[in-house]
């Protein structure tokens, strides 16, 4: 779905799951149709759409929103979320900043503390990095330095530092994702514009008139924010409660325990319960093409030789593979042999 921005820049949106509504504010970066197949962020999509009706949509510039715009600031972005919850027919909703979404976030809360019911601020900052002092400003100019020179590269190199920062324990299948998902997302040109507006971010002012409860939760060993922003960000807020998980990923990841402490610690503030049963149900629930990876699989095949006996890619199986461990509830080193397992149980006589 699309709407318009008061300044004509086609916004895309989607709508999934039942309950009451949560607005995720869109964050660097996202893609509506990639992130459902995402080992990074397809988790994110599942938990939140299950008891709630969520609400995202791709920043101007970025994923199947228009590409070519003029403005990139915060009273863009905001406006851009005004469209959306306006688009969506909202009227009372939580809404969750994730990173340089909490921004955004804090100054929509401030002018519009009627709208919301709930406030939820994962891995944010109050202050962009360029205001964090001499040393974050180097790594800042670095950083700008490596999309310039490298992000619409086929070869990941330049993109492969920032699946460090934000996934520092993803596998090499999560960070060659979410090298992937940059470059689809966004250009260098408009990644690089992005990336300074984000620098100078300042909503300390807009965050003392907050009224909204608010959840503040901050990875302890976070290497894209310090912890210490979120604190602060927590400090600010009139009415805020600050929870710090043990990970070290900007993006919490689906088979770590931090994810699961997120969840809890969300649908426990917003008082919702989950709307499916837990995963796990059976390889029933598997589609056709993921039956057929999966009973390779069994019988003991690599991924390279799944892929020339399906014609498939490797990247692809790997995307059915990590499908089938989202909706077999398996995850970890030992997904592949659970999952295998599960299979030759079901098919036995």
């Amino acid at each position: 779905m699309y709407c318009a921005a008061p300044d004509a820049v086609k916004l895309a949106y989607a709508v999934h799951g039942d309950g009451p509504p949560i607005v995720r504010v869109a964050t660097w970066m996202t893609h509506l149709e990639f992130d459902w197949e995402s080992p990074v962020w397809r988790h994110w999509l599942d938990a939140l759409g299950d008891g709630h009706t969520l609400v995202r949509y791709d920043e101007r510039g970025c994923g199947l929103s228009d590409r070519d715009v003029d403005d990139i600031s915060l009273d863009a972005w905001v406006a851009d979320l005004e469209t959306v919850v306006d688009a969506a027919g909202l009227d009372r909703f939580a809404l969750l900043g994730v990173s340089t979404g909490c921004a955004t976030a804090v100054a929509y809360a401030a002018r519009h503390p009627d709208r919301l019911t709930h406030l939820v601020l994962y891995g944010g900052y109050a202050r962009g990095r360029a205001l964090r002092g001499a040393g974050q400003r180097r790594l800042q100019d670095a950083l700008v330095a490596a999309i310039s020179a490298g992000w619409t590269n086929p070869d990941p190199t330049f993109r492969h530092l920032f699946s460090m920062l934000f996934l520092p324990a993803g596998t090499p299948e999560q960070m060659g994702w979410y090298d992937d998902l940059q470059r689809q997302s966004t250009s260098a040109a408009t990644a690089v514009r992005i990336y300074n507006t984000r620098g100078r971010l300042n909503v300390v002012d807009q965050a003392a008139q907050v009224r909204t409860r608010t959840l503040v939760v901050h990875a302890a060993d976070d290497r894209v924010v310090p912890v210490g922003e979120g604190r602060l960000l927590a400090t600010l807020l009139p009415d805020a409660r600050l929870v710090v998980l043990e990970s070290a990923n900007h993006i919490l990841l689906s088979d770590e325990p931090a994810w699961a402490s997120f969840v809890s610690e969300l649908r426990e503030f917003l008082g919702t319960q989950r709307a499916t049963a837990e995963p796990g149900a059976g390889v029933e629930d598997l589609s056709r093409r993921e039956l057929e990876v999966l009973e390779l699989v069994a019988a003991g095949l690599t991924n390279e030789a799944i892929a020339e006996r399906l014609s498939l890619s490797i990247r692809t199986v790997e995307r059915h593979l990590t499908n089938m461990y989202v909706k077999l509830g398996v995850s970890g080193k030992a997904g592949r042999a659970a999952a295998a397992a599960r299979f030759s149980e079901a098919r036995r006589p």
